[in-house]
């Protein structure tokens, strides 16, 4: 089973642009999709052969999250059940018969760090959520969880350490995940500094690959001799995050 997790900074700006033959260059079984910024009735579905589960937000233009599965999932749950949090439209979890894949846009803490307190407060509400999902079945999830984890995972460490996105709290809220069993499966393969799934706009930081791994696709333990390969793919434009993959062997 392949599996792609892409923020796309829009969706209707990126069908624009290379959407439709990304998606049929990749033919991933489920594509989950990350600040989104429209709602359902703003595109036309010309994702043929996929279902599309949607969680937009309350805000208009405003983050949402999209799951596009080959097969229909056996259940569908948006947002992670507390009111706070789910107004942003930033979780969708799609059931499917051996694990629950959620897909997940994080807040981001901000550049002067305003929204940290509550990203703190997000990140054990959204662990806790998983162990929920986890006590029933395996879990993978994916997306743009703003933060770099390690110095390998951001080209210049030492200049970012108090910025947003790099903050000792929002490391810990990562480290969080994977003291409680979860893997992240990238690092699996490649354990090397260097691959980034985030760069800036400015000053050419994409050509010059000054970026940052901030998307990743993270799974329960238990499903770690499943892991066949997990990539990213920093060729394929369109967005400031470029989509990162996992591919799983038959269960």
């Amino acid at each position: 089973m392949k599996l792609v997790s892409w923020n796309v900074n829009g969706l209707r700006a990126v069908l624009r642009k290379n959407f439709l033959s990304f998606l049929e260059a990749e033919a991933p079984d489920i594509l989950a999709l990350q600040e989104t910024k429209c709602t359902a009735t703003d595109v036309e579905p010309v994702w043929s052969g996929y279902e599309a589960v949607w969680n937009s937000a309350e805000k208009k233009g405003y983050s949402g999250t999209v799951i596009l599965t080959k097969k229909p999932p056996l259940s569908v749950k948006l947002g992670m059940g507390i009111a706070e949090h789910d107004r942003e439209g930033r979780i969708v979890t799609g059931e499917f018969d051996s694990f629950f894949l959620v897909n997940v846009y994080v807040p981001n803490s901000k550049r002067e760090l305003e929204r940290l307190p509550y990203r703190q407060v997000w990140d054990r509400d959204f662990l806790a959520y998983l162990q929920s999902l986890e006590r029933v079945k395996p879990v993978i999830f994916c997306g743009d969880l703003n933060v770099a984890h390690q110095e390998r995972d951001l080209a210049r460490p030492k200049d970012n350490v108090r910025n947003h996105g790099f903050t000792v709290e929002e490391r810990a809220g990562f480290e969080a995940f994977v003291k409680a069993g979860f893997v992240d499966t990238f690092r699996e393969f490649e354990p090397n500094g260097g691959h980034y799934t985030w760069w800036s706009q400015m000053n050419r930081a994409r050509e010059r690959n000054i970026g940052w791994r901030i998307d990743y696709f993270l799974t329960t333990a238990g499903l770690r001799p499943r892991l066949k390969r997990a990539w990213i793919l920093p060729e394929v434009t369109g967005s400031d995050h470029c989509p990162v993959g996992l591919e799983l062997h038959p269960s």
